[in-house]
């Protein structure tokens, strides 16, 4: 049904655990990464685990489901790219609506018509990936990637090359080195205006990646939390409610999965202006 019953489900066997004198529920279970891909109906996968060089690069959940959002963008938009010029129908007239928002209301709103063109293709793409890994969360059985501090962070990463190289191809090196130190400001103040302005730098993609990541993560946790009080309290009267809260968070979960993704290619596109026009 949906990915709340899940919860249910793993809620109930760890209650009876807990019956027996055994660990209680396990909320952090439902939010961590693991080695292990639980797909209950069909079977539990085991991932395979690699070292290179001494670093982990073993197949994790969130990786699977970062592909499979990544499958799904060339799905769906790699045929349009095939049907240029077509009028689209279905499916995909509705991804090319909200194409066409992502050009009109975020890029070109934010960057300008001609100098946005050039990013078009990178915020849309993190607009859809991040929207897909978010979506992705809310199916039975399945995980959000974006619920995760290192892939949230390594799309911060990526916006902050696009917004520093953006800066320095609009400004040059030299330009864009001297804009650390503001106009009209004494010369005595540098020591303290250029790491205040290294800090902001800093700061925006930090800021990009904990949004993202608290507030994928907090709608999970709600959810769980609710229908965890059907365990601890052990009655049938609370259950009814319990659900209906749960139920409505889960539609809330939905809205923002898009609202977060388009937060994000905004703040993305917003940034970029700011560093092609530093002053």
């Amino acid at each position: 049904m949906t990915a709340f019953t899940t919860a249910i489900q793993h809620g109930a066997e760890h209650a009876d655990e807990a019956a027996h004198g055994e660990q209680g529920v396990d909320v952090v279970h439902h939010l961590a990464d693991s080695h292990v891909l639980e797909l209950e109906p069909i079977g539990t996968f085991h991932l395979p685990q690699w070292e290179l060089f001494g670093l982990d690069v073993s197949i994790t959940k969130y990786t699977v489901y970062m592909w499979l959002a990544a499958a799904l963008m060339l799905l769906i938009f790699l045929p349009m790219a095939r049907r240029r010029g077509s009028v689209h129908t279905g499916v995909y007239n509705l991804f090319e609506a909200l194409f066409v928002y992502v050009r009109d209301e975020i890029v070109y709103a934010n960057i300008g018509r001609e100098d946005g063109r050039p990013y078009v293709p990178f915020i849309a793409t993190l607009f859809f990936f991040i929207l897909f890994m978010n979506l992705l969360g809310l199916v039975p059985f399945g995980a959000t990637a974006t619920g995760n501090l290192a892939v949230t962070g390594v799309l911060a990463l990526f916006s902050f090359g696009a917004i520093q190289a953006s800066g320095i191809a609009a400004n040059g090196p030299v330009k864009y080195a001297r804009s650390l130190m503001p106009e009209g400001i004494p010369l005595v103040l540098a020591p303290v205006m250029i790491p205040i302005e290294l800090i902001g730098h800093i700061a925006k993609p930090f800021a990009l990646m904990v949004r993202l990541f608290a507030n994928m993560t907090a709608g999970h946790v709600v959810i769980l939390s609710l229908l965890g009080l059907i365990f601890i309290i052990h009655s049938y009267l609370v259950a009814p409610i319990a659900v209906a809260f749960s139920i409505f968070i889960y539609l809330l979960e939905i809205l923002i999965a898009f609202i977060q993704a388009y937060i994000f290619a905004t703040l993305t596109a917003v940034f970029i202006q700011l560093t092609r026009h530093p002053h």
